[in-house]
Formats: structure tokens, C-alpha cells, sequence
């Protein structure tokens, strides 16, 4: 009796079209490609989302921290600004001011007889009248007196 077929029923079913109670081959196959495919789109988005992050890792940017809390930024707040920013940053050289700055510290300290490394204590013992915390006495301060004279 089960291999009676409905009268109303055609005789030409396509074959996706299964009996009552069975596996349905073509919706398992069509969740599995559902599935695959926001699984790759999620790590395709994610992956180029840190781009600006793996660039500034990469070349060993000063600004690398700023690159990644703007992306952590642009994540969480759907500000997509951030993101260009961040690029942006990772892919410019910002000049590092730091070590031309100490350089520049260094020889103002040499010039001033102050030891290397001790010059806000210094100044500051300059300021209230004590003498610089280092061996050597402070030196005499510089007077301009007429012109061409010191």
C-alpha cells in the first residue's frame, strides 16, 4: 500500500522531492553551504578589518598602539572613520622626535654641568637655590652685560 502513489500526484516528481519522514539531502546541503559560507565571510571581514593592525606590526611603527585601539574603536562603535584613520596612520612614517630630543637633552645637560640623565632634578634644585645633586659645583650664571660682552 505504500507503493501506491496518489492520484492527484504527479507521476514526474523531480528528484530533491522526497517521501514523507525522509532525509532532506538538499536542505542539509544547502545549511552546510549557508553555514561555510558566513563562517568565511565573518573571517574574510575580521581579517581585513586588522589590516591596519598587521601593517603597523609589520613595519615596526611607533604608532602602533594608536592603529590598534582605532580598530578596536571602529569594531565596537560601527564607526568606520576610525578604520580609515587607522589605515592612514599605519601606512605613514611618523617621524620619531624622541631620539633628537634626548640628543638635544644630552648636550644641553653637558653644556649646563649637569650629569647625563639628571636634569629635571637639577633644574629643579637650580630653581630653589640648591645646589645640583652631582660632584661638580654648579656653574656661574650666564650675565649679558653691553653689547658684545658677557
Amino acid at each position: 500500500m505504500a507503493d501506491q502513489v496518489h492520484p492527484a500526484a504527479a507521476h514526474h516528481l523531480p528528484a530533491f522531492i522526497i517521501e514523507p519522514g525522509g532525509t532532506d539531502i538538499l536542505m542539509v546541503v544547502a545549511a552546510i553551504i549557508l553555514l561555510a559560507t558566513v563562517l568565511g565571510v565573518g573571517l574574510l571581514f575580521l581579517r581585513l578589518h586588522t589590516l591596519p593592525e598587521r601593517i603597523a606590526h609589520k613595519s615596526h611603527k611607533l604608532q602602533f598602539e594608536i592603529v590598534a585601539v582605532l580598530g578596536l574603536l571602529a569594531l565596537f562603535t560601527h564607526v568606520h572613520l576610525f578604520w580609515v584613520i587607522g589605515l592612514l596612520l599605519a601606512l605613514i612614517d611618523v617621524p620619531d622626535f624622541s631620539g633628537m630630543f634626548s640628543r638635544m637633552a644630552g648636550a644641553l645637560e653637558k653644556i649646563a654641568g649637569i650629569a647625563p640623565g639628571r636634569g629635571g632634578e637639577a633644574a629643579s634644585a637650580i630653581e630653589h637655590g640648591i645646589a645640583p645633586p652631582d660632584d661638580k659645583p654648579a656653574p656661574p650664571p650666564v650675565v649679558a652685560g653691553p653689547a658684545g660682552q658677557h
